[in-house]
């Protein structure tokens, strides 16, 4: 910087700048003359003008108007008046405002919807695939049950021809081998029992159960065994006693477990069920053999009539009339005689029940293959039982 000083065109002490300058008091200068006082003459400064160079709330060109069409510019987003008015009077209504305008949006692309062949329902490709829609929530799998409900079909699935050959095979491994003597029927029945057991957990959904398996297995084995020991006038109590040891042994092992409560529960009500289904297949062996020849002979027969394509309620009835009449025609070859026909509907009524349980909600094939083919025969033990007493 430099120490001179200020140069420029106004000379004298600066006294600011008076927009409304006041007349001063008249001195005398020189000879005593009144002289007024001249105002000390302003820089003139250059002149800039201001620019916005930012950019402004409307960033689009208007074009040029004239001066008459400007007298009324209705602002952007409402309705234009064709005269200014003014608002805000008594009576006088205000303004509406348009509507917002409305996006148009591009509808998103929909899949194809296929026709389900047999069924009457339209099946898209997730339904396909065996999963729902996405959703935020993440949806869980749709099982064939919960598709079958929603497109108004029945849940359940019989077990249908196969199994229904292999129960009546099993079937008349009972009936020829209670005729041979006791100890021939524990070959089949064994053979009942080791199925059953594996069914039922399939059934429950729970696999591989190999340690509830082989302790619902082994308890039947030991009803067996205690059956053969004690005999067949003591039956019920080799049967009953067998039973209430197993659910207490059950019970100790559940508690034992690691597993959550609520696992611990179900495995526990499984393992259960379970046992007690093989233990009661026991009953063929405590019955009469004229009454397990019977009853086993009818199971096998309803079965097989319970699996022709026929509507529900015809198979149910045409199931039992066979039933009963391989009853009577058993029964004949037998000391029950017409008697059979009793043993026989009973006995064909408790595997229609078993038959039910598993085509319970969508089984899968290893279900139809086990349960199908063992509960028939294992809930009719009970019957064949108590029917072969009270008729013999």
């Amino acid at each position: 910087m430099s120490d001179q000083p200020y140069e420029g065109r106004y000379e004298g002490p600066y006294e600011g700048y008076d927009p409304y300058p006041q007349p001063q008091q008249q001195q005398r200068q020189g000879h005593g003359q009144p002289q007024q006082h001249q105002p000390p003459q302003q820089p003139e400064w250059p002149q800039h003008t201001q620019q916005w160079e930012g950019q402004t709330w409307e960033t689009q060109v208007q074009p040029s108007m004239p001066a008459a069409d400007t007298t009324y510019l209705p602002p952007r987003g409402y309705q234009a008046y064709p005269e200014p008015q003014t608002y805000g009077t008594v009576g006088q209504p205000l303004p509406q405002e348009a509507p917002a305008p409305t996006p148009e949006w591009t509808p998103a692309y929909q899949p194809p919807v296929q026709q389900a062949p047999g069924t009457g329902g339209a099946v898209t490709p997730d339904s396909a695939s065996g999963y729902g829609p996405p959703t935020v929530t993440g949806n869980a799998r749709v099982t064939d049950a919960q598709r079958a409900r929603a497109e108004g079909r029945s849940p359940i699935i019989e077990p249908g021809l196969q199994p229904a050959v292999l129960t009546a095979v099993l079937g008349l491994l009972l009936s020829g081998t209670a005729a041979i003597g006791q100890y021939a029927l524990v070959v089949p029945l064994v053979l009942l029992q080791a199925v059953t057991a594996a069914g039922w957990f399939r059934l429950n959904g729970m696999w591989p159960a190999r340690q509830g398996i082989a302790l619902a297995f082994l308890g039947a084995v030991t009803a067996d065994v205690a059956l053969l020991a004690a005999g067949r006038e003591n039956a019920p109590a080799a049967i009953l006693g067998t039973l209430g040891v197993w659910v207490l042994l059950t019970l100790v092992l559940q508690l034992r477990s690691h597993a959550d409560p609520d696992t611990r529960m179900y495995g526990l009500m499984a393992t259960v069920a379970s046992a007690a289904l093989a233990i009661i297949a026991t009953g063929h062996l405590a019955a009469e053999p004229d009454a397990v020849t019977v009853g086993a002979a009818a199971v096998a027969v309803a079965i097989l009539a319970r699996a022709l394509p026929l509507p529900t309620a015809a198979s149910v009835v045409v199931a039992l009339l066979a039933a009963a009449g391989a009853g009577i025609a058993v029964g004949g070859m037998t000391d029950l005689g017409s008697k059979g026909a009793f043993l026989g509907l009973g006995a064909g009524v408790c595997a229609l029940i078993g038959h039910r349980v598993a085509s319970y909600d969508y089984p899968s094939r290893f279900v139809h293959f086990t349960a199908g083919v063992a509960l028939p025969l294992a809930a009719a033990a009970p019957a064949v039982y108590l029917l072969g007493r009270a008729l013999g």
